[in-house]
């Protein structure tokens, strides 16, 4: 492969593989069956003797199995005089060519803004252009859906449009001389070709428009001497060299398959070793590799480039955020399936349980939700003293004067934080794994190890905002604001600050994302650990991110503030982290997990193997030096901790709300569409399941027996039950009819609807439209008796469910819309949606009512599916209710409505099955019981009241 393949590539997707992969692996096979078929031929007296030719094997979505042709990267294909060409890349060559011509002709500075432009066009067209085709193709198939309505790969006897398929086969085919022939590969793979002739395009122009952006604009700074000059070429020419390398290294993992994206044709069946540059970053095609738009940066000196190139890496990663993790999370980790009893969980559910019951008094309780990190509640007193502290921190430092006096209490305040929350809290920690002193103190006065770990949280996480805040005050303090942004380096100053903290934001983040609520808090300090350590996200490539990247921020807010106060802050925070490191948390878990600890990180064995072995040699000897010193340090430290002795004494429940503003069109009832339907000639008729249970929402004033007489009622269906919706139509009806589902009071016209379904609507035939599977039709256009009507008739049925339903309760209708448009042709008869209110007044709620009352809704919930609904109370429901939110949205909503209590989202997986969830219903009504306005009264103790007054 040529060297010049340091274009940018999209190499997410196989990053991403790479982390949902693997652990402490260094091999690991795709998820799809590995083969590895080698051809019998090969061994016959040819050419090639007893060489043995290896295959690779795909496997389109309907199962077809066929050989993968050898491809080749686009630069070698492009530029190698040797490569044959066609007409794809005589196209590409000319686009490129006016590219340079622009740069050459247009005079500065309207070549910069022009180039600027063509730079920001292609860009948007690989992040935005590339990743809607990705998208629609990972949800919908819909290039291959294209490809099949078109007849593109469909020989000229039956196609259509024989000019296309002429110039498809020309233009694959030259590419792949070898093993390919258009007519006999799957249209999964032949759409994948085509699609990788727009992808060169693309990517070809993004990179050369780019460089010669970066051309016109460099120039050399005024006054720069000759070190600054050498070491921004050095440096820039070594970050485009390690690029190089990179995008080199990632092919030689992934090949073309994953380099262009083609798992989401199609599924190769083969093993790839995930080494080389896949075990120095994660995403590193996304991170580390694009170093060399930084190196481009220095060696052009200038800011405008520097700032197009950060925007650039930031659109790369929101397309691996939007485009490649969604899919690669469906494709490769999709959720397990259900269990379908308690009994079949694994013993790592098992210890995870032993937790559960220290957390909690009751062991039958489930375990507790409302997490620390990533929610804030102003009814819990940490979050509500956090804010008035930072409130008054903030206060204090708007409020005071910028004096020396000043600036140095700051200081002062930030590093006592600084030692507090590092030496304090890791001598609590320290005694606390060795003697367990916190968890005794809270003992000693009848409390539990649970109550000793909620307070310990509440402690280490006010400590840490005081530190945190307390150095920002200190900042804003040294902080001057520049007069002049282009003197010197201030402008790079505050660019490289800003990323350093964005990079430990970063770096926080995933490491809560590895550990949870129970690493972050140091949970093994007072719990036995439920199972051994794992290594995924950023663990696979450091042993402890902290050490290395936690403080980086500190750092970037010394190159803002330029104080060398500020430096020296930094310098504090790092030791301090680097001592709690060694001396808290290394000893304790070589204490407790011993020799599951890994020895090495991903990144140290790359750079390990990468060392030549004179280097080798020296580095062993001093890590031994550096071993000896580290004992010697740790058992002084704990010699003298052995003589200390010291005692120790959400915002609002976050609640969402959808506004859905109406979408005011102005639709012509009399559409040049409409001429000759009839809309007398069309029917809607609805079906659905009546109430589980007797709704005693009602009293004697408002109940269904109460309305006003009338031959017809309306029909009351379950809340998330399916409904079915029967059609009948003219038998020339548009093909492109639709049925929508609306709440009755959204839209005021019958004649036009007026609100978005929001994608609650099925088709009325089946292949009429890309975005949709069809998903819901039943039947479709058969004939029936016309009954003295102009004209056949035809009927179908459709079922809306899960997705297709509204989750709330309340008064619907379906509408009949004409030819894809909003014009109504019928409107159903009015229905009902409601959730029964299970508790009577003046009785109280058994367990066993509740988990009866609870299964039905929740199965709906659920929709119905076996691999997630549960049969039983008992049984848990499967891995995509923790996957996606959607189910305990609706859950927690039912519930809400049927016992009138309310519960987090959270609860639902939390709990895991119905019998857990209906003990937490039962257990807050008796909570809330004695506030009631429905229960006046209760006779304690018994647990359950007979009598209300």
């Amino acid at each position: 492969m040529s060297t010049t393949t340091a274009i940018d590539d999209p190499a997410g997707l196989k990053n991403t593989r790479q982390r949902n992969n693997l652990t402490q692996q260094s091999e690991v096979p795709l998820p799809s069956p590995s083969v590895s078929d080698v051809d019998s031929d090969s061994n016959k007296g040819d050419d090639l003797g007893d060489a043995r030719v290896k295959k690779a094997y795909g496997r389109t979505p309907d199962g077809t199995v066929f050989v993968v042709p050898e491809t080749h990267d686009m630069v070698s294909q492009l530029l190698d005089p040797r490569e044959p060409k066609n007409l794809s890349d005589y196209i590409v060559l000319g686009v490129l060519a006016l590219h340079i011509w622009l740069a050459w002709a247009v005079p500065a500075p309207y070549n910069k803004y022009l180039l600027g432009l063509a730079f920001t066009f292609w860009r948007l067209a690989y992040n935005a252009g590339i990743g809607y085709l990705l998208t629609v193709q990972s949800k919908y198939t819909l290039l291959v859906t294209w490809a099949r309505r078109l007849r593109a790969f469909e020989q000229p006897a039956t196609n259509p449009r024989p000019w296309l398929y002429n110039l498809l086969k020309t233009e694959l085919e030259t590419k792949i001389p070898k093993d390919y022939k258009m007519d006999e590969a799957p249209i999964e793979y032949n759409t994948w070709l085509a699609f990788r002739r727009i992808v060169d395009l693309i990517l070809m122009c993004d990179f050369v428009s780019y460089c010669l952006f970066a051309i016109v604009c460099a120039h050399t700074p005024e006054d720069e001497g000759l070190g600054m000059l050498l070491g921004r070429w050095i440096g820039g020419i070594a970050l485009v060299g390690f690029n190089l390398w990179v995008k080199l290294d990632a092919h030689r993992v992934v090949k073309d398959y994953a380099w262009y994206w083609g798992d989401f044709f199609y599924l190769i069946e083969q093993e790839l070793t995930f080494d080389g540059v896949f075990e120095m970053a994660p995403h590193p095609m996304y991170s580390i590799g694009y170093a060399g738009y930084y190196g481009i940066s220095m060696m052009a000196a200038s800011y405008d480039v520097l700032f197009i190139s950060i925007a650039a890496h930031a659109l790369q990663f929101v397309f691996l955020a939007f485009v490649e993790n969604p899919h690669i999370e469906k494709t490769y980790n999709p959720p397990p399936p259900r269990l379908r009893a308690e009994s079949e969980v694994g013993s790592q559910t098992e210890a995870d349980a032993q937790i559960t019951k220290e957390l909690n008094a009751n062991s039958d309780a489930p375990q507790p939700v409302h997490n620390m990190i990533g929610s804030f509640d102003l009814f819990r007193v940490t979050d509500a003293s956090s804010l008035i502290i930072v409130a008054c921190f903030i206060a204090l430092t708007v409020v005071t004067p910028t004096t020396r006096t000043y600036q140095t209490l700051a200081v002062a305040n930030a590093i006592f934080w600084r030692l507090w929350y590092s030496v304090g809290l890791g001598y609590i920690l320290k005694m606390q794994s060795a003697k367990k002193m916190y968890t005794r103190h809270f003992l000693k006065f009848g409390e539990s190890t649970g109550e000793a770990w909620r307070q310990w949280k509440g402690l280490y996480h006010i400590s840490m905002i005081l530190c945190h805040v307390s150095f920002l005050t200190a900042c804003w303090k040294m902080y001057t604001y520049p007069e002049d942004w282009s003197y010197g380096s201030v402008l790079l100053k505050h660019v490289i600050g800003v990323s350093l903290i964005a990079l430990q934001l970063w770096t926080s983040s995933s490491i809560y994302e590895s550990l949870g609520e129970f690493g972050w808090f140091y949970g093994d300090f007072f719990f036995e650990s439920p199972r051994p350590p794992t290594y995924n996200s950023i663990y696979r490539f450091l042993n402890n991110p902290e050490r290395v990247l936690g403080a980086a921020g500190f750092w970037g807010l010394a190159l803002i503030t330029w104080s060398k106060a500020v430096f020296v802050m930094a310098l504090v925070s790092q030791l301090l982290m680097l001592g709690f490191i060694s001396f808290v948390e290394k000893p304790h878990m070589q204490k407790i997990y011993g020799q599951n600890l890994r020895k090495e990180a991903g990144l140290t064995k790359f750079v390990k193997k990468s060392l030549p072995a004179p280097v080798k040699r020296w580095q062993q000897g001093v890590d031994k030096v550096l071993d000896e010193t580290k004992h010697f340090a740790e058992d002084f430290i704990d010699a003298a901790l052995t003589r200390l002795s010291a005692g120790s004494s959400n915002f609002v429940k976050d609640t969402t709300a959808l506004f859905h503003k109406p979408l005011r069109l102005s639709i012509n009832r009399i559409d040049r569409d409409l001429a000759g339907y009839d809309p007398k000639h069309y029917k809607l008729s609805v079906e659905g399941e009546g109430l589980i249970a007797p709704d005693e929402k009602a009293t004697r004033k408002e109940s269904a027996d109460a309305r006003v007489p009338k031959d017809v009622k309306t029909k009351v269906f379950q809340y998330g039950a399916p409904i079915r919706v029967k059609w009948t139509a003219p038998a020339n009806h548009s093909k492109k009819d639709w049925v929508g589902l609306y709440l009755v009071t959204d839209n005021r016209s019958r004649e036009a609807t007026e609100v978005p379904s929001l994608g609650r609507w099925i088709p009325t035939c089946r292949g009429q439209y890309d975005t949709t599977t069809d998903e819901g039709i039943i039947s479709y256009d058969e004939k029936v008796e016309s009954d003295g009507v102009e004209g056949p008739l035809v009927q179908g049925e459709m079922v809306f469910e899960g997705d297709k339903l509204w989750w709330t309760q309340g008064v619907y209708e379906f509408r009949y819309h004409h030819h894809g448009k909003h014009n109504v042709m019928s409107i159903s008869e009015p229905f009902e949606v409601r959730i029964p209110l299970v508790v009577k007044e003046g009785t109280e709620l058994t367990i066993e009512e509740a988990e009866n009352a609870l299964l039905p809704i929740v199965r709906n919930c659920l929709d119905r599916d076996p691999e997630i609904a549960p049969e039983t109370v008992d049984e848990p429901w499967g891995a995509h209710v923790e996957r996606d939110g959607k189910y305990a949205e609706r859950v927690v909503y039912a519930i809400r409505e049927m016992f009138a209590i309310e519960f987090s989202p959270a609860v639902v997986p939390a709990d895991g099955n119905v019998k857990k969830l209906a003990w937490r219903v039962v257990n807050g009504r008796i909570a809330l019981a004695p506030y009631s306005m429905s229960l006046q009264s209760r006779r304690p103790p018994t647990p359950v009241a007979d009598n209300y007054k």
